[in-house]
């Protein structure tokens, strides 16, 4: 498995010896630094510090260190919207999908689906499916796609579209449980069952609510000395990832610039890098002012995105296809950004996870800005246990209700945060859907450019919406994941000075 042992790790662990939690009772010398008793021994009440190997990291995916940027309109306001105005933001570390996800990829999605619920709950595969009349115009011959583009083997690699924000988002629960179940088998804790049916399939909630047993493996000794003797695997034994995601706006548009490229020294072995940035871009690939590749080689002069160059100019000529593609290219194409992500501009634009609106204030949110909070919560029993999980295998939420908030020192009095700052918090008499505008509560963002795009739009500063339950032709999407701990890969949050530092536990 793919993991990321960071300074924290070492510094926990050094000058210690760590024995297997399924081994004596006494399985290591870790000792509180608060209370003076020992962790990892039943006979002192079982208290279980695991040791900790760094987080999983799931395949495709690319680490992008967080930081500060101006997040905002590039170009001049070509649309007269005004609706990203400039403003400095701090985002924090995360890891990105550094392709779209493809065909292939969402048929391997929709196959799991299929096998997992289509006996009892075929009205789900109804709904995975990709909308392939996306394709269709009233002026335009696209039939071969419908049929093709899809299902055919020659557009495995490339990205999917026609899929909604919900699926988007559908499909990122589903690769989180599948990337967890696997983490799981690899480290014996499960075994492999591809005979999950309806209710009795894995999800990772539901598994730690020790709701989901599945084909066991080798359980985890439980060192409470009142408890099962065994139990199942939990976050605190540092072995299961976070959960996939649509990114932000505001992480995707960080992602897409990728400064990094442009700071003189960033940080390395020798170096503790500058907090510097010498020039704004205009394009994920970094050249301010052009959409090819200007360095003296072998590519000079190609484009370094799939985009329209003009009215009717889709691909250029025979002999000398300007960008080498008509619609979408594969998913690996064109030249990456500084942070190693393909096609952030061109190609198909994104679904992310914000909820439209034009314009928010600008002292709202300087970290983590995101629209589209609708804070729930697990449903519990009377005991307080947590109630069983549906007919999907899924532990059912519930929306915090404002009684639960009343005591609060928060800045919100309400579960639905979507309206927050908007100039319509209190009622929806500003956005008259379908009667004075088009934006709604199911408006979400969509960036970048896509094929059927001019390069104005490669911009990752510009923003268009899209309804959630509408799909497109030129908009895919691509999932993230949090970064757990430290927003660096070189060791623990903070600065550390040689001989001042003590070890925590």
């Amino acid at each position: 498995m793919k993991r990321l042992l960071g300074l924290n790790g070492l510094l926990l662990l050094a000058g210690m010896v760590v024995l297997s939690s399924s081994g004596g009772k006494k399985s290591s010398n870790l000792v509180s630094s608060k209370t003076g008793w020992d962790f990892n021994d039943s006979r002192m009440g079982g208290f279980d510090v695991p040791k900790y190997e760094g987080q999983y990291i799931g395949p495709g995916l690319v680490f992008v260190e967080g930081g500060r940027f101006t997040m905002g309109q590039t170009e001049e306001d070509l649309t007269y919207e005004s609706n990203n105005t400039p403003r400095t933001v701090s985002v924090s570390s995360f890891f990105m999908d550094e392709t779209e996800v493809s065909n292939l990829q969402y048929r391997e999605y929709l196959y799991s689906v299929t096998r997992t619920y289509g006996s009892d709950y075929p009205e789900l595969i109804n709904k995975t499916l990709p909308d392939t009349q996306c394709w269709r115009k009233a002026l335009q011959f696209n039939e071969p796609l419908v049929e093709m583009y899809f299902r055919h083997a020659a557009y495995n690699n490339y990205p999917v579209v026609g899929v909604t924000w919900e699926q988007a988002n559908r499909y990122c629960d589903w690769r989180t449980d599948r990337v967890n179940e696997l983490i799981l088998i690899k480290a014996g804790y499960l075994k492999r069952n591809p005979y999950q049916v309806s209710e009795d399939n894995f999800n990772v909630k539901t598994y730690v609510a020790g709701q989901y047993e599945g084909k066991a493996g080798v359980k985890k000794r439980d060192l409470d000395p009142t408890g099962t003797k065994k139990r199942n695997i939990r976050y605190e034994d540092g072995i299961l990832t976070a959960d996939y995601r649509l990114p932000t706006e505001a992480e995707w548009e960080y992602a897409a610039l990728a400064y990094k490229g442009r700071n003189p020294e960033p940080d390395s072995k020798r170096r503790r890098g500058e907090e510097v940035v010498t020039d704004r871009q205009v394009y994920p690939w970094g050249d301010n002012l052009s959409t090819r590749e200007g360095q003296r080689n072998a590519y000079q002069g190609m484009q370094l995105g799939n985009f329209k160059r003009g009215g009717g100019d889709q691909m250029g000529v025979a002999g000398g296809l300007n960008d080498n593609a008509d619609r979408p290219a594969e998913v690996y194409a064109y030249k990456p950004n500084a942070f190693g992500i393909y096609n952030m501009a061109g190609n198909v634009s994104e679904w992310v996870l914000d909820v439209y609106r034009p314009n928010t204030p600008m002292d709202a949110e300087d970290f983590m800005p995101f629209r589209g909070n609708d804070f729930k919560s697990y449903k519990t029993l009377d005991d307080f246990t947590l109630d069983e999980k549906d007919s999907l295998g899924k532990l059912p939420k519930r929306q915090i209700t404002k009684e639960e908030l009343a005591d609060k020192y928060i800045n919100y009095r309400g579960a639905d945060m979507i309206n927050y700052l908007d100039g319509d918090s209190l009622s929806s008499a500003v956005y008259d859907y379908s009667r004075t505008t088009l934006i709604n509560d199911n408006a979400h963002v969509i960036k970048g450019g896509s094929w059927n795009d001019r390069a104005y739009w490669l911009s990752p500063g510009t923003r268009r919406f899209m309804q959630g339950n509408h799909t497109s032709s030129t908009v895919g999407f691509r999932c993230c994941m949090d970064r757990l701990g430290s927003p660096s890969l070189k060791g623990p949050a903070g600065n550390y000075f040689t001989g001042s530092q003590k070890k925590a536990r």
